[in-house]
C-alpha cells in the first residue's frame, strides 16, 4: 500500500513542480518584451497555484486507476509498461505545450489556446515569420525537453508494488476518489476551474503567466457558451447599410443631469430586477424604495437589458457591449482584454476602480473580465469572515455586502474619485433571504433587495459623501415569472435610475434604450470621450437621433422602436410575435445587428 500511495504523490508533486518550473520559463523567456520581478514571479505562483493543482489531478487519473487495478491483480509488471508509456505521453504533452507557449506569445499576446490548430493547414503561412534556425532550435528543446520530463516521471514508477491488506486499500482509493473530483472541479460551488480563476493583475502578461497553458488548450475546445456562432444573413456591403448610423459614437448637446463632473460613482446591478417588480409592471408594493428613489433621481423609464443572462448583462452594462444568444463573452479572457471598459476609461482619468460581489468572482471567469477592463481592487466571498461566507446560497448575503459597499465609500481613506460596481446576489434562486413579507418567495427575495438599498441609502446620505455621489441602480437582466417570459417586453423591460447628491433636479428621460447605452451616456455626462464604446449611445446626445433597444436570449432576438417590436425565434427563423406597423424592417435590422455584432466580437483579439 505504501509502494502505491509514495508513487501517486510523487507523481502529483513532479507535476506541480513542473507547472511552476514552467510557468518560470515562460516569463523568463518573455523578459525581454515583459520585464518582471520577482516580487511578480512569486505572485505568478501563488495566483496560479489552484488552476495547477486542479489541471495536476487531471493527469493523476491514469496512475490512480493503474495502482487502483494493482490491488487485486497481481500484474504490476504489464500495468508498469503502461505507467511508462503514459508517462511519455505526459511528457510529451508538457513540452510541447511549454515549447509553443513560449514560442506563440511574443506572436499573439495571449496564452496558449487551440486557435493554434487552424494554422496547420496552412504550415507555410504560419511559420512565414521565423527563421529556420528558430524552428530547428524550438524542435532541438522539445526533443530534449520531453525525455527530460520522461525520464524524471520515469524514475518515479516502482519497479514491484506489494499485494496486502487488499480491503483496506479499496476503501483508502474509493475514500480519495470524492477529493480527487472535487479537486478537479476546483471545489464545490458553483463555479468551476477556469481559465479567469488566476487573474489577479493589471499586467495581463501576470495573468497569462499564471494560466495553466495545458488546461488553456484543453478548455478551448469548449464549444458552449465561449463558441462563437456565425450569422450569415446578408454581403457585407448589404449589412453595413442597415446597420450604418444606428450607433453614433459623440456626444453632441449633451444635456447636463450632474452637479460636478468628477463625483464618487456607484454601479449596483440588482440581480434579476426588472420592471415585472417595480412600478413598470404596475407594482409599487414590491420594491417601493426603488419606486421612491426614481421618483427622486433621474429615471430612465424605457430602458431594457440586452440579455438574460448576469455574465452577459454585466459585460452589457460595464462595457456597454451587446450580448449574444448562445456565446458569453465574459467567458472568453482573450476578448474581455480588447473590451472597452466604464472603469478603465475613469481609471485614464484619475478615478480609483473598485469592485465588490458577494459570491465567487472566479464564476463563469468574472475576475478575468473585471480585471481586463479596468477594475483594480475586487472584494468578494473570500475577502468575508468564514461565517459569512454562506450567509446565502450564492454567498454572502446583500445586507452583509452593503454594509461593505457604505465602508468602502465613507471610510477608506483615499484623494482620488472612486468607481464601485457592486452586484447584489440575494435576488437569485432559491431567493434565501433572512426576512419573511411576502408569503411568495419570489417576491419576498425581490422585497428584501429593496430594503438593503434602501437601508444603504438612508445610511449614505447622513454621510459627507453624500453630496458627491452618483449612484446607478440598474438589473442585469430579467426573468421569467408569473407568466411573463421572453415573448413579452415586461420581461427585458428595466428601469435604470441615478441618484445620490451628485444629481442635479429629478428628471424622467422616456428615451427608448439599451443597458449598453449607461456606457456612453455616464462618459458623456462626464465630459469623456468614449469612441471605443461602438455599440453604445449617449442617450441624452443630439446625436441620439433614432431611439431603438434589441435583446438576445438563447433561442432568438427582439427589436424594439416607435413602431412597435417583434421577437424572431431562431431556430424555425421566423418572426415569433410581432406587435408592430414595420415587423419586415425590424428582422431585417435585428439579422443585420446580430450579424455585424457577431463579427466583431471575432475580431476582438485580432486588431
Amino acid at each position: 500500500m505504501r509502494q502505491r500511495l509514495i508513487y501517486l504523490f510523487e507523481f502529483y508533486v513532479l507535476t506541480m513542480i513542473l507547472f511552476a518550473v514552467g510557468k518560470w520559463g515562460f516569463m523568463h523567456f518573455n523578459a525581454e518584451v515583459y520585464p518582471y520581478t520577482n516580487h511578480d514571479l512569486l505572485r505568478v505562483f501563488r495566483n496560479g497555484l489552484s488552476l495547477d493543482a486542479s489541471t495536476a489531478l487531471y493527469f493523476l487519473i491514469v496512475p490512480f486507476l493503474a495502482t487502483a487495478v494493482s490491488i487485486w491483480w497481481n500484474g504490476w509488471s504489464r500495468l508498469r509498461y503502461l505507467l511508462i508509456g503514459y508517462s511519455a505521453l505526459v511528457a510529451l504533452a508538457l513540452a510541447l505545450a511549454y515549447i509553443a507557449d513560449v514560442s506563440l506569445y511574443p506572436f499573439w499576446g495571449f496564452k496558449l489556446d487551440a486557435s493554434c490548430l487552424q494554422y496547420l493547414s496552412t504550415p507555410g503561412e504560419a511559420f512565414a515569420s521565423v527563421s529556420g534556425w528558430y524552428l530547428l532550435g524550438r524542435i532541438v528543446a522539445f526533443i530534449l525537453l520531453t525525455a527530460f520530463i520522461g525520464g524524471l516521471y520515469y524514475l518515479i514508477i516502482p519497479k514491484t508494488v506489494q499485494r496486502s491488506r487488499r480491503t483496506t486499500e479499496s476503501i483508502l482509493y474509493a475514500g480519495m476518489i470524492p477529493f480527487i473530483v472535487i479537486g478537479i472541479r476546483g471545489g464545490v460551488d458553483e463555479s468551476t476551474t477556469n481559465v479567469g480563476q488566476v487573474y489577479f493583475s493589471q499586467h495581463q502578461f501576470l495573468n497569462h503567466a499564471a494560466v495553466n497553458p495545458v488546461f488553456s488548450f484543453l478548455s478551448s475546445f469548449e464549444k458552449s457558451a465561449n463558441h462563437i456562432v456565425d450569422y450569415d444573413y446578408y454581403d457585407e456591403q448589404q449589412c453595413r447599410r442597415l446597420t450604418g448610423g444606428l450607433y453614433p459614437t459623440s456626444s453632441n448637446g449633451t444635456d447636463t443631469l450632474l452637479t460636478t463632473s468628477r463625483p464618487d460613482i456607484v454601479i449596483i446591478l440588482m440581480e434579476s430586477a426588472g420592471g415585472q417588480f417595480t412600478e413598470i409592471g404596475g407594482r409599487k408594493d414590491i420594491m417601493p424604495r426603488l419606486n421612491q428613489l426614481a421618483d427622486e433621481g433621474i429615471y430612465f423609464s424605457n430602458c431594457y437589458a440586452n440579455s438574460w443572462r448576469t455574465d452577459r448583462g454585466t459585460v452589457s452594462t460595464l462595457s456597454g457591449y451587446p450580448s449574444f444568444p448562445t456565446s458569453s463573452v465574459m467567458k472568453m479572457p482573450k476578448k474581455t482584454q480588447q473590451l472597452p471598459g466604464i472603469a478603465r476609461s475613469l481609471r485614464n482619468e484619475g478615478y480609483a476602480t473598485a469592485c465588490l460581489y458577494g459570491g465567487d468572482i472566479n464564476f463563469t471567469h468574472m475576475r478575468s473580465y473585471l480585471v481586463n477592463t479596468g477594475f483594480s481592487q475586487l472584494t468578494w466571498k473570500n475577502d468575508y469572515p468564514a461565517e459569512q461566507q454562506s450567509t446565502a446560497k450564492w454567498g454572502v448575503r446583500d445586507d452583509l455586502t452593503f454594509e461593505t459597499l457604505n465602508y468602502m465609500l465613507t471610510q477608506l481613506e483615499r484623494h482620488q474619485p472612486l468607481l464601485i460596481g457592486y452586484s447584489t446576489l440575494s435576488s437569485h434562486e432559491p431567493w434565501d433571504v433572512p426576512v419573511r413579507h411576502f408569503k411568495n418567495r419570489v417576491l419576498n427575495a425581490f422585497w428584501y433587495l429593496d430594503q438593503c438599498i434602501g437601508q444603504f441609502i438612508d445610511q449614505l446620505k447622513k454621510s459627507p459623501q453624500w453630496k458627491n455621489t452618483l449612484i446607478i441602480l440598474l438589473p442585469d437582466h430579467g426573468i421569467n415569472f408569473a407568466g411573463v417570459d421572453e415573448m413579452n417586453p415586461l420581461r427585458n423591460h428595466i428601469p435604470m435610475i441615478w441618484t445620490g447628491g451628485a444629481v442635479k433636479e429629478p428628471r424622467r428621460i422616456e428615451k427608448l434604450c439599451n443597458q449598453t447605452d449607461l456606457a456612453a451616456t455616464l462618459l458623456g455626462q462626464l465630459g469623456i470621450a468614449h469612441d471605443d464604446f461602438c455599440w453604445s449611445r449617449d442617450v441624452l446626445s443630439d446625436s441620439y437621433t433614432y431611439p431603438f433597444a434589441v435583446h438576445n436570449y438563447t433561442e432568438g432576438f427582439s427589436v424594439m422602436d416607435s413602431t412597435g417590436y417583434i421577437i424572431y425565434d431562431l431556430p424555425s427563423q421566423r418572426i415569433a410575435k410581432s406587435q408592430s406597423t414595420d415587423a419586415q424592417r425590424l428582422e431585417r435590422m435585428g439579422k443585420a445587428l446580430l450579424q455585424a455584432t457577431t463579427k466583431d466580437l471575432k475580431t476582438l483579439g485580432k486588431r
